[in-house]
This record gives structure tokens, sequence and C-alpha cells, in this order.
């Protein structure tokens, strides 16, 4: 999780909002993400998604059933339903979002059946730089 907090703090250097990832096959990071919708001018360049096709090309198919994603941010929905059809095998992510996180959307019926979630990794960290970030937007 220090790598995809690595991440999220490129993104905030760079504007974007700080949402990392990485993907993890074996012991090895072979994938990473971090926000560029700004950037990219595209509202699908999430890090998780940046992070997925990453991954997939890789590994040169488009199952992830045996990696892990860590994220520092819940994801939203369309990253969510993009793991569903890339059948990632495990997701960490660090702080919750209620306001737009998969979880108040459907919840794991977003995620594949055999896909494992757990939560909390450097929640205090990942959470802090999202807070600073956003009061640092609301001064702009």
């Amino acid at each position: 999780m220090g790598q995809a907090l690595a991440e999220a703090t490129l993104a905030f250097e760079e504007g974007e909002v700080p949402v990392g990832a990485v993907v993890v096959s074996g012991d090895q990071i072979i994938a990473r993400g971090h926000n560029q919708v700004e950037r990219l001018k595209d509202p699908t360049a999430h890090a998780e998604m940046l992070a997925i096709t990453a991954a997939t090309n890789h590994l040169g198919s488009k199952y992830l059933n045996e990696c892990t994603l860590f994220v520092t941010l819940e994801p939203c929905p369309m990253c969510a339903g993009a793991l569903k059809h890339a059948r990632i095998g495990k997701i960490f992510y660090s702080a919750e979002d209620p306001k737009a996180g998969f979880i108040k959307y459907g919840g794991k019926t977003l995620l594949h059946p055999a896909t494992k979630v757990s939560l909390g990794l450097l929640q205090e960290k990942s959470s802090a730089l999202l807070k600073r970030f956003f009061l640092q937007k609301r001064k702009d």
C-alpha cells in the first residue's frame, strides 16, 4: 500500500485527486496508476482503470484473478465494474468513500464473486492526503 500511496502523492503534485493504485502478481508490482482525469481530460482515467490496463497488458490477459489491487481510496462503481470484468483476485483499499464508493451502490455485488476485499491499510495517511487536497482546492 505504500507504493499506492506514493502514486497518490504523484497525483496530488499534479493537481489530480490523490488516488493511487498498484497491481501485484506474486511478490511483484506489475502495474501502477494514479488519477489522470485532468491531465488526460478523460473521466475514466482513474488510478484503478489505468492500473488495470497496465496489468492486463503486462500479463497479456484480460483476467487478473491471481492479482491483488492496492488502492488508496475505495473504488467507485465504474472501477468496481472494471475490476469485476478483470476478475481481480483481491482488493485492498485504504480510505472509505461514503459518497461515491462502490459499497454505497451495491457493495460486493458489483465485484466478481471470487474477489476478496479488505480495507484500512494506511487509512489515516490516505485520508489525510485527500483532505489536504480538497482543503487546498477550496482555498483556490
